[in-house]
Protein backbone atom coordinates (compact mmCIF):
# COMPACT_ATOMS: atom_id res chain seq x y z
CA UNK A 1 0.00 0.00 0.00
CA UNK A 2 1.33 3.72 -0.79
CA UNK A 3 0.57 6.60 1.12
CA UNK A 4 -0.07 9.79 -0.12
CA UNK A 5 3.23 11.47 1.62
CA UNK A 6 4.95 8.92 -0.62
CA UNK A 7 3.91 10.12 -3.74
CA UNK A 8 6.73 12.12 -6.04
CA UNK A 9 7.33 12.72 -9.65
CA UNK A 10 9.40 10.24 -11.74
CA UNK A 11 13.71 10.55 -11.69
CA UNK A 12 14.41 13.74 -13.69
CA UNK A 13 11.00 15.21 -14.17
CA UNK A 14 11.29 18.25 -12.56
CA UNK A 15 14.63 20.12 -11.80
CA UNK A 16 15.80 22.10 -10.16
CA UNK A 17 15.81 26.39 -12.01
CA UNK A 18 19.59 27.13 -12.41
CA UNK A 19 20.77 30.11 -10.15
CA UNK A 20 23.13 31.98 -11.95
CA UNK A 21 26.01 34.34 -9.91
CA UNK A 22 25.71 32.94 -6.22
CA UNK A 23 29.37 32.77 -5.79
CA UNK A 24 31.88 30.48 -6.97
CA UNK A 25 31.21 27.11 -5.46
CA UNK A 26 27.37 27.23 -7.30
CA UNK A 27 29.84 26.78 -10.76
CA UNK A 28 27.96 29.41 -12.31
CA UNK A 29 29.60 32.55 -9.93
CA UNK A 30 31.18 35.61 -11.51
CA UNK A 31 30.30 35.66 -14.54
CA UNK A 32 27.62 33.37 -14.48
CA UNK A 33 27.78 31.23 -17.19
CA UNK A 34 28.55 34.00 -20.18
CA UNK A 35 31.97 34.02 -20.50
CA UNK A 36 34.51 36.89 -20.63
CA UNK A 37 34.05 40.14 -22.20
CA UNK A 38 32.22 40.78 -25.62
CA UNK A 39 28.90 41.78 -26.46
CA UNK A 40 27.00 38.91 -25.33
CA UNK A 41 28.36 39.35 -21.72
CA UNK A 42 27.20 42.55 -21.61
CA UNK A 43 23.00 43.31 -20.63
CA UNK A 44 20.96 44.52 -23.39
CA UNK A 45 21.73 42.39 -26.06
CA UNK A 46 19.59 42.46 -29.08
CA UNK A 47 21.54 40.45 -31.88
CA UNK A 48 19.03 38.06 -33.58
CA UNK A 49 19.15 39.06 -36.61
CA UNK A 50 22.68 40.89 -36.69
CA UNK A 51 25.37 39.32 -39.08
CA UNK A 52 27.94 41.43 -38.46
CA UNK A 53 27.13 44.67 -40.48
CA UNK A 54 26.54 42.51 -43.63
CA UNK A 55 23.11 43.17 -44.67
CA UNK A 56 21.01 40.54 -42.62
CA UNK A 57 19.08 38.16 -43.98
CA UNK A 58 15.74 39.57 -43.30
CA UNK A 59 16.31 43.21 -45.30
CA UNK A 60 18.05 41.17 -48.64
CA UNK A 61 14.78 39.53 -49.07
CA UNK A 62 11.63 41.54 -51.05
CA UNK A 63 8.94 42.31 -49.42
CA UNK A 64 6.10 40.11 -50.43
CA UNK A 65 2.32 40.14 -49.60
CA UNK A 66 -0.09 42.66 -48.04
CA UNK A 67 -2.30 42.11 -44.93
CA UNK A 68 -5.65 44.18 -44.69
CA UNK A 69 -6.10 45.32 -41.35
CA UNK A 70 -9.88 45.65 -41.42
CA UNK A 71 -10.43 42.18 -42.60
CA UNK A 72 -13.37 40.76 -42.02
CA UNK A 73 -12.53 37.68 -39.71
CA UNK A 74 -15.21 34.87 -40.30
CA UNK A 75 -15.69 31.71 -38.10
CA UNK A 76 -15.72 28.84 -40.62
CA UNK A 77 -18.47 26.10 -40.58
CA UNK A 78 -18.49 23.05 -42.69
CA UNK A 79 -21.41 20.95 -43.83
CA UNK A 80 -20.45 18.18 -42.33
CA UNK A 81 -20.10 19.43 -38.59
CA UNK A 82 -23.71 21.08 -39.29
CA UNK A 83 -24.74 17.74 -40.39
CA UNK A 84 -23.46 16.14 -36.82
CA UNK A 85 -25.15 19.15 -34.65
CA UNK A 86 -28.54 18.52 -36.13
CA UNK A 87 -28.10 13.95 -35.61
CA UNK A 88 -26.73 15.24 -32.31
CA UNK A 89 -29.99 17.24 -31.58
CA UNK A 90 -27.90 20.26 -30.58
CA UNK A 91 -30.21 22.27 -33.68
CA UNK A 92 -33.53 21.83 -34.32
CA UNK A 93 -33.61 21.85 -38.15
CA UNK A 94 -37.70 22.94 -38.49
CA UNK A 95 -36.13 26.33 -37.14
CA UNK A 96 -34.63 28.97 -38.87
CA UNK A 97 -30.87 28.50 -37.91
CA UNK A 98 -28.66 31.85 -37.02
CA UNK A 99 -26.07 32.83 -35.57
CA UNK A 100 -26.74 33.18 -32.56
CA UNK A 101 -28.55 30.06 -32.61
CA UNK A 102 -24.83 28.18 -33.53
CA UNK A 103 -23.55 29.68 -30.75
CA UNK A 104 -26.22 28.97 -27.67
CA UNK A 105 -25.93 25.33 -29.01
CA UNK A 106 -22.49 25.40 -28.94
CA UNK A 107 -21.74 24.55 -32.36
CA UNK A 108 -19.22 27.39 -32.93
CA UNK A 109 -17.98 28.78 -30.31
CA UNK A 110 -18.25 32.91 -31.41
CA UNK A 111 -19.31 35.06 -34.52
CA UNK A 112 -16.78 37.15 -34.77
CA UNK A 113 -17.84 39.36 -37.70
CA UNK A 114 -19.97 36.37 -39.00
CA UNK A 115 -20.42 32.67 -39.72
CA UNK A 116 -18.79 31.11 -43.67
CA UNK A 117 -20.52 28.15 -44.35
CA UNK A 118 -17.82 25.58 -46.06
CA UNK A 119 -18.84 22.75 -48.31
CA UNK A 120 -17.09 20.22 -46.90
CA UNK A 121 -19.00 17.25 -45.47
CA UNK A 122 -22.49 15.84 -45.94
CA UNK A 123 -25.68 17.52 -45.23
CA UNK A 124 -28.64 15.28 -45.50
CA UNK A 125 -31.02 17.51 -43.03
CA UNK A 126 -33.67 20.07 -44.77
CA UNK A 127 -32.40 23.52 -43.07
CA UNK A 128 -32.91 26.51 -43.24
CA UNK A 129 -29.61 28.75 -42.72
CA UNK A 130 -29.25 32.46 -41.79
CA UNK A 131 -25.75 32.86 -42.18
CA UNK A 132 -22.82 35.71 -42.82
CA UNK A 133 -21.60 34.07 -45.52
CA UNK A 134 -21.25 30.96 -47.83
CA UNK A 135 -19.22 29.13 -50.52
CA UNK A 136 -20.88 28.58 -53.94
CA UNK A 137 -20.68 24.39 -53.02
CA UNK A 138 -22.51 24.63 -49.47
CA UNK A 139 -25.78 26.17 -50.87
CA UNK A 140 -25.60 24.09 -53.91
CA UNK A 141 -25.39 21.12 -51.17
CA UNK A 142 -27.80 23.06 -48.11
CA UNK A 143 -30.55 23.43 -51.57
CA UNK A 144 -29.90 19.84 -52.93
CA UNK A 145 -31.00 18.22 -49.49
CA UNK A 146 -34.20 20.45 -49.97
CA UNK A 147 -33.68 23.52 -47.40
CA UNK A 148 -32.61 27.06 -48.39
CA UNK A 149 -30.06 29.28 -47.34
CA UNK A 150 -30.59 33.01 -46.74
CA UNK A 151 -26.91 35.29 -47.00
CA UNK A 152 -26.63 38.67 -45.76
CA UNK A 153 -23.91 41.21 -47.41
CA UNK A 154 -21.06 39.37 -48.13
CA UNK A 155 -17.76 40.91 -47.08
CA UNK A 156 -15.84 39.84 -49.74
CA UNK A 157 -18.28 40.99 -52.65
CA UNK A 158 -17.01 43.79 -54.46
CA UNK A 159 -19.74 46.24 -55.60
CA UNK A 160 -20.83 48.55 -52.97
CA UNK A 161 -24.01 50.27 -53.56
CA UNK A 162 -23.63 54.55 -53.53
CA UNK A 163 -26.34 57.03 -53.42
CA UNK A 164 -25.46 60.00 -55.45
CA UNK A 165 -27.14 63.55 -55.32
CA UNK A 166 -27.12 64.87 -59.10
CA UNK A 167 -28.62 68.50 -59.10
CA UNK A 168 -30.40 69.08 -62.40
CA UNK A 169 -30.73 72.05 -64.00
CA UNK A 170 -34.37 73.15 -63.53
CA UNK A 171 -35.78 71.23 -60.54
CA UNK A 172 -34.56 70.24 -56.97
CA UNK A 173 -31.71 67.57 -57.15
CA UNK A 174 -32.54 63.94 -57.72
CA UNK A 175 -31.59 60.83 -55.43
CA UNK A 176 -29.35 58.44 -58.25
CA UNK A 177 -28.42 55.08 -57.06
CA UNK A 178 -25.89 53.28 -58.91
CA UNK A 179 -23.76 50.04 -58.21
CA UNK A 180 -19.81 50.71 -58.42
CA UNK A 181 -17.31 48.37 -58.96
CA UNK A 182 -14.42 48.34 -56.31
CA UNK A 183 -11.17 47.44 -57.88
Amino acid sequence: MMNINELSDNKGARRARKRVGRGAGSGLGKTAGRGMKGQKSRSGVAIKGFEGGQMPLYRRLPKRGFTKPNRARLVELTLGRLQAAIDAKKIDAGNAVTEDALVAAGVVRRKLDGVRLLGSGELTAKVNLELTSATRGAVAAVEKAGGSIKVSVDPKEKTTRAVKTVPSSDEAPAEVVSDTDDA
